[in-house]
């Protein structure tokens, strides 16, 4: 599944290129995904300016504005389980899976020019959705309860000791709570700990607020480190280019369950915890 780092990598090669186009057409080849797209959406989008595409965990937001009445909404995208959005030139043959195609004209607002590129959303599970909002976009019901953002100001220690205390979660379920926090998911969850030496079964009430300030800071540390070098390609994930991420190639833990500990030589244990694979060394994580 796409996580934060992912889609941020998303975020930022898809913004040069389509900040600034206007949408010419959409094609919706097929509307059922977790959340049906809206009928609407072709009508709702055409001719609307992209002035910027921002993230909320891990939902992709384009504002657009209408040029005929300055109206701006939102289309809201999620990659789901196995999601991706790619910038393809027109004529592109067109893949099984590619349920949305969205033509992006010239910078010269001419609409009927040839479009300049195809945004194509690609999800052969269709298990995300691309969805219409309107202003605020912080009230949507998928947005509304969301965490702090992990690379801001305000996730830190106070925050996760405050919200941990008399919880008996276990740590690495309470830091994948996007109510807690948003975008830290399996593999960056298993990570964290595991750098910070946290047993990722421990109650999230008895972990001391001076562990949860090396939890928060490591936390930022991986996801800044995943995006700059684009993402962890595991099995589905490319970015808007159809590049994998290389993070992968940094992993410590996830994934390497049976194989050495890079720090003290000991096999790594592997559990299910809700229904999720968790890697940790059992010498160096307490």
């Amino acid at each position: 599944m796409p996580e934060l780092p992912e889609v941020e990598t998303t975020r930022q090669g898809l913004a040069p290129h389509c900040i600034g186009r206007r949408v010419s057409e959409v094609a919706v080849h097929n509307a059922r995904l977790r959340w049906p797209v809206p009928e609407s959406l072709a009508d709702t989008l055409t001719g609307r300016l992209i002035q910027r595409i921002d993230r909320r965990g891990k939902y992709l937001l384009l504002y657009c504005e209408h040029e005929a009445n300055g109206h701006v909404g939102v289309l809201m995208v999620h990659l789901g389980m196995s999601g991706s959005l790619r910038l393809v030139e027109p004529g592109t043959d067109r893949k099984t899976h590619d349920h949305l195609v969205f033509s992006l004209s010239d910078r010269e607002d001419d609409l009927d020019a040839e479009p300049q590129w195809e945004l194509r959303y690609h999800d052969p599970r269709r298990f995300g959705c691309c969805l219409w909002l309107e202003l605020p976009v912080e009230q949507h019901p998928l947005l509304v309860s969301l965490g702090p953002e992990p690379l801001s100001e305000a996730f830190d220690d106070q925050h996760l000791f405050r919200l941990s205390r008399g919880k008996s979660a276990p740590i690495k379920s309470f830091l994948m709570d996007s109510h807690v926090v948003v975008g830290v998911g399996n593999i960056y969850a298993n990570e964290a700990l595991f750098r910070v030496g946290i047993h990722p079964l421990r109650e999230a009430g008895g972990i001391s607020q001076a562990r949860y300030k090396a939890l928060s800071a490591a936390v930022r540390e991986i996801l800044a480190q995943a995006i700059e070098r684009g993402g962890t390609t595991l099995r589905d994930f490319v970015n808007g280019k159809g590049e994998p991420g290389y993070f992968q190639q940094e992993l410590s833990v996830y994934g390497r369950a049976g194989e050495p500990c890079v720090r003290c030589n000991k096999p790594l244990t592997e559990v299910r915890l809700s229904a999720r694979s968790t890697v940790f060394c059992a010498r160096c994580q307490r």
